[in-house]
């Protein structure tokens, strides 16, 4: 086999099928194989068939030319749109025109109103934000599933706190969810 294979090149392995390196070490070819849905480390001396090669050191491309760092980027710019934008959840019209009030324990402090409005927006958001940094997470390259679930934990126990504001939203799949017992 060419041992300057780069990532992207498709070998077929007598044993595992067709397949796709995706990574490269000092004397392995990480290959993804389709068969196992999943990768092997294969020496690099080991005799595999070259359906299509990739120099080492090159970009790997997509069959119209973009690369899959262009796909990345991507994916990120349109990751951090989705930051910004805020998807429109109605609030149970009961709370409509509302104020939550907060009255401190002690008399003499004054007491600070809010528009219900005003801190069911902020807590769509902080839900969008949390969506978002799930995403974040599974997608992430570099962190494995172990700690990919250890993460989600945290982010299922916030969902969790913060379901008491359940109460605001009007539609209930809109709604918090944390872990069930079920």
């Amino acid at each position: 086999m060419e041992t300057n294979l780069g990532i992207g090149s498709r070998v077929e392995h007598p044993h595992f099928g067709k397949g796709v390196i995706v990574d490269l070490a000092s004397e392995t070819y990480t290959i993804w194989f389709k068969s196992q849905n999943g990768t092997k480390s294969i020496n690099k001396d080991y005799e595999l068939k070259v359906l299509q090669a990739t120099e080492a050191g090159s970009e790997p491309t997509t069959a119209g030319g973009l690369t899959l760092a262009d796909i990345e980027q991507a994916l990120d710019n349109i990751l951090e749109r989705r930051l910004h934008d805020m998807q429109l959840v109605p609030m149970g019209t009961k709370w409509n025109n509302g104020v939550m009030i907060l009255k401190p324990g002690d008399d003499s402090l004054q007491q600070k109103e809010v528009p219900i409005e005003t801190f069911f927006h902020k807590i769509v958001m902080v839900r969008d934000r949390m969506r978002l940094i799930e995403q974040k997470v599974n997608a992430h390259k570099v962190l494995t599933d172990e700690e990919k679930v250890d993460i989600q934990q945290y982010i299922t126990a916030v969902y969790g706190s913060l379901t008491t504001f359940n109460v605001l939203f009007k539609e209930t799949h809109h709604q918090f969810k944390g872990s069930s017992k079920d």
